[in-house]
């Protein structure tokens, strides 16, 4: 993958040294053709795997496989704006982590035939990170901010005229003597994308214009997305070996690559090929992935309540001190789906394990 370094206009002297962006010498990773990343450069053994990553994410509105609402909502709105010769409106997408959010920002970038650039809010930490990214915007350019709802205060309240009337306002000066200037802003397209849409203030939520929720995916459409992503890995694989795979990837696309991945290593390492249902299911019962998709640490949880606690209910505080796993972990990495799955209910008292759970660990 290519290298190559951004090209910064230089800093207005008028700016205070707070807000003028800073001249530091930036490298962005070109993510594809006419889209950019901000990221910085990884080491060279991780880059084979990042070009991997590229080539498996879809490059164009027509091969992105599953969000059938959202694919329409979007084709009006580019078409739309194509015609009119503008940027499209702000776009803030919001749903569980892995579901293609950021594909979607680069896919986007692709059909208007701008660049993408890439951040995220925790990056933005002082008011001269978000100012440099806004100057050196070009018209109809796309800004991917991750994780926006962590943008600090300072930083959304600059990006509320910048979304607005495509300007930045900059405070000179101290008390009395203060004096607002304002600098233009070349059109651009802010894409935003969070997982806690609620966390978001109403001022930055209210600026987008198109708010788009990602569902999780239907085992058929991840089927499609590990065959896919087979053929960009030249792996060999049955129609059944990939619905095999689906069925275990908790309905999210970055989930069914990496277990892809993990199967197409013990596949190759015990030369079974193409993979088949029996053995993407070996290879995936080796990894502690069961048929539904949990892991080691959702049945260590699962069986905590039901052994130790009768069931339930039992406190957030509680559970984290009897499996080893902090709070945070399990309430919003290892929850969610058990209550998707219908194996855990919150309540007022606890966490309750139902009947399905003691079905499927055999407690019952």
């Amino acid at each position: 993958m290519a290298i190559i370094s951004s090209k910064q206009q230089p800093p207005d002297p008028n700016l205070p040294e707070d807000i003028a962006p800073a001249p530091e010498k930036i490298k962005n990773k070109a993510v594809k053709p006419q889209s950019e990343s901000l990221v910085e450069p990884q080491e060279l053994a991780d880059e084979t795997n990042s070009k991997q990553d590229d080539k498996i994410r879809p490059q164009r509105l027509a091969e992105y496989i599953g969000q059938k609402d959202l694919r329409e909502v979007l084709a009006i709105a580019i078409a739309a704006a194509k015609s009119r010769g503008e940027p499209m409106d702000h776009l803030l997408l919001y749903g569980p982590p892995g579901l293609g959010k950021t594909t979607m920002s680069l896919i986007l970038a692709a059909e208007m035939e701008v660049e993408c650039k890439i951040t995220t809010a925790p990056a933005l930490e002082k008011p001269r990170d978000i100012v440099g990214l806004l100057i050196n915007l070009k018209a109809g350019d796309v800004l991917f901010i991750d994780e926006i709802h962590r943008l600090s205060k300072v930083t959304e309240e600059i990006l509320y005229p910048a979304m607005e009337d495509c300007r930045l306002d900059i405070t000179i000066g101290q008390g009395k003597s203060a004096k607002i200037r304002s600098i233009p802003l070349k059109p651009f397209t802010l894409v935003g994308a969070t997982t806690k849409v609620g966390s978001l203030t109403a001022p930055l939520r209210d600026r987008f214009g198109l708010i788009q929720r990602l569902r999780y995916y239907e085992i058929d459409e991840l089927s499609l997305i590990v065959q896919r992503t087979a053929q960009v890995l030249d792996t060999k694989i049955t129609p059944e070996g990939a619905t095999e795979i689906a069925r275990r990837a908790r309905g999210t696309p970055r989930i069914a690559n990496r277990l892809l991945r993990r199967v197409r290593d013990y596949s190759e390492v015990k030369n079974l090929k193409p993979i088949s249902a029996e053995v993407a299911s070996i290879a995936l019962e080796l990894f502690n992935v069961d048929p539904l998709g949990l892991d080691w640490t959702d049945r260590c949880l699962l069986t905590a309540m039901i052994e130790n606690f009768n069931g339930g209910p039992v406190g957030l505080e509680t559970l984290a001190a009897s499996t080893g796993e902090d709070t945070q972990t399990i309430e919003d990495v290892y929850e969610p789906y058990l209550m998707q799955i219908g194996f855990l209910q919150r309540t007022s008292r606890g966490r309750i394990a139902t009947l399905a759970a003691y079905k499927h660990l055999g407690l019952q």
